[in-house]
């Protein structure tokens, strides 16, 4: 089987997709001892990859998953120092976040150097599940809560609601914890769900990616992912 050389490139866990593309322009990528600068040569697996003198090797592929807390960036780096999602990861090989969390959004996030697994994920078309947990500022009327059952336009365009909960209701407070679960990866999509209909969010967590769970782990803290639940994301 063969593929895109910029995609071999980050799939070897070198660079991104996009940077291998800007190597691949500037001269910098051999295949089996030749420049090649062409973007969209194919490869395969047998042909010997070098990259600024540096011959790739395959690495073995990781996957994590992370109880991400607030205040961490979703990022392989920040030029304003504070600390990233990699930071908590005891890691030596380049990894990269699935998606986002936004600063102060907690809850899982995937992280992995297998950019196929990545892709899977993130493409729209496979329709995996995503649910939050948002703290509103207000009480969530039960009219807003069959009006967003329908769907919602932002943006100008629609977000399915695949399934939405009303946890808790603090009267005193004037708070509402509301579960949701969608299948979009829109940057901020949660809040501007709510905003949309009149709440701010004051806290949001992500309490489920697919069929994965937090399970015990607590804020900062990540496992490996299990090798069934990997195969289980292609079976889907």
């Amino acid at each position: 089987m063969d593929e895109k050389l910029q995609k071999r490139i980050a799939n070897l866990g070198y660079c991104s997709r996009r940077k291998a593309e800007e190597l691949i322009k500037n001269g910098k990528v051999k295949v089996n001892g030749k420049v090649v600068d062409k973007i969209g040569t194919r490869v395969t697996l047998e042909d010997k990859i070098n990259v600024e003198g540096k011959n790739l090797i395959e690495k073995p592929k990781l996957y994590y998953l992370l109880n991400k807390p607030r205040k961490v960036i979703t990022s392989i780096s920040d030029n304003l120092g504070r600390t990233t999602v990699i930071d908590l990861i005891n890691c030596k090989e380049r990894i990269y976040p699935i998606g986002r969390l936004d600063y102060d959004t907690t809850g899982i996030l995937l992280l992995t150097n297998d950019g196929d697994f990545a892709n899977l994920l993130m493409h729209p078309k496979n329709n995996i599940e995503k649910t939050y947990l948002a703290k509103l500022n207000k009480i969530f009327s039960m009219d807003d809560y069959f009006n967003l059952k329908k769907g919602i336009i932002i943006n100008g365009k629609k977000v399915n609601i695949s399934k939405i909960k009303i946890r808790k209701k603090d009267k005193e407070k004037n708070t509402s914890f509301v579960e949701i679960t969608i299948h979009e990866g829109r940057n901020h999509i949660v809040k501007n769900i709510f905003k949309e209909m009149g709440y701010d969010v004051l806290k949001l967590k992500r309490e489920k990616y697919g069929f994965l769970t937090l399970g015990n782990l607590k804020s900062g803290e990540y496992r490996k992912l299990k090798k069934y639940e990997i195969e289980r994301f292609y079976r889907k």
